[in-house]
């Protein structure tokens, strides 16, 4: 019988009294955005948005609670942009929407920082067993589309020493259930024709680090036909995370029909940037219409997740969205 999983890949919305007081701390610049060096008054204020993320989570009775990112001012670009070895550029949008990220600009090796490990073992502390952890990187492929290289030889070179770089990270998180790798340029700027294997292989990379149940998790849209192939045979992945809210899910359908699929799926449900709550049942008549489609007898696990991220969301919705998926667990059972 297959085994539903509410949980969400983080990157959650920052409280508005935590923007007042880290706006006051951190400035208003480009320049004044988290470097890693922050002072004890900026480390505080993330602490306790942490804490506030993880009882939200903790709250809603989500299977998986993760970190909940809430230092990433620069989104999934953030392990890059607080490294030694990456001088930050120009303010580039991030992808197709109203966010912008500094450009990491990769000037030197790239050795583990240990950045995301340390936030997850505070995670840890606060969870203290009451339910699962979750880790949560960017995926090799966006991490470095996101990135400018001025280092390495060749594109091929930077995607497998990103990869390693993010390999190292994931050896130095904590114990965790499930770790989701997030990878929207696998959509919006597919690897080229002839490449895909590059792009599979540098995820086995990172997803071969863990023991933990590993998720790669897709956004804005249905992925191609012959890289959606060349993930499910290559990637070392337990689940593909698949967008369900955009208009293109029947080609992600045709695409699990034809190809098949990775032995656990993730359901991307809720629309991560719609402020339309979706109610539990929405949610579960969404899980059994895919699953009516596919010509198979279940998977390991489906996680019911976000098609994105949560941070465009005002606080109060991303909260609500939070309990929406936890109880479309409940009314699947």
């Amino acid at each position: 019988m297959t085994q539903r999983v509410a949980a969400t890949p983080g990157l959650y919305p920052l409280p508005d009294w935590a923007k007042e007081t880290l706006s006051d701390l951190k400035g208003h610049q480009k320049g004044d955005l988290l470097s890693g060096d922050e002072s004890e008054a900026i480390v505080d204020q993330y602490d306790e948005v942490r804490a506030e993320f993880v009882d939200d989570q903790l709250d809603a009775g989500l299977d998986r609670v993760v970190e909940g990112q809430g230092r990433w001012d620069d989104m999934i670009a953030h392990p890059l942009t607080v490294h030694d070895s990456v001088e930050t550029g120009g303010i580039v949008r991030y992808y197709d929407n109203n966010n912008f990220y500094r450009d990491p600009r990769v000037v030197g090796d790239l050795d583990v920082s240990g950045d995301v490990a340390r936030e997850l073992e505070a995670a840890t502390e606060l969870v203290d067993g009451e339910a699962p952890l979750a880790a949560t990187l960017p995926g090799p492929y966006s991490l470095a589309d996101l990135a400018t290289d001025e280092h390495y030889a060749d594109e091929a070179e930077f995607q497998a020493a990103i990869a390693e770089f993010l390999a190292g990270e994931v050896e130095a998180l904590p114990a965790h259930e499930t770790l989701f790798l997030l990878e929207p340029s696998l959509v919006t700027n597919p690897p080229a024709e002839g490449e895909e294997s590059t792009a599979t292989d540098a995820i086995a990379t990172v997803a071969d680090a863990t023991d933990a149940d590993v998720v790669v998790q897709t956004s804005y849209g249905a992925l191609g036909e012959k890289l959606y192939a060349h993930l499910v045979d290559e990637a070392d992945a337990d689940a593909l995370g698949l967008d369900l809210v955009a208009g293109d899910r029947d080609d992600t359908v045709y695409n699990v029909q034809e190809f098949g699929a990775t032995d656990s799926l993730a359901l991307g449900l809720v629309d991560g940037q719609n402020t339309l709550v979706e109610e539990p049942e929405t949610l579960a008549e969404r899980v059994e219409w895919f699953e009516s489609q596919i010509p198979a007898e279940g998977f390991d696990r489906t996680y019911l997740t976000p098609n994105t991220e949560l941070f465009y969301l005002p606080a109060n919705k991303y909260r609500a969205k939070l309990n929406a998926l936890a109880a479309a667990t409940e009314v699947l059972d």
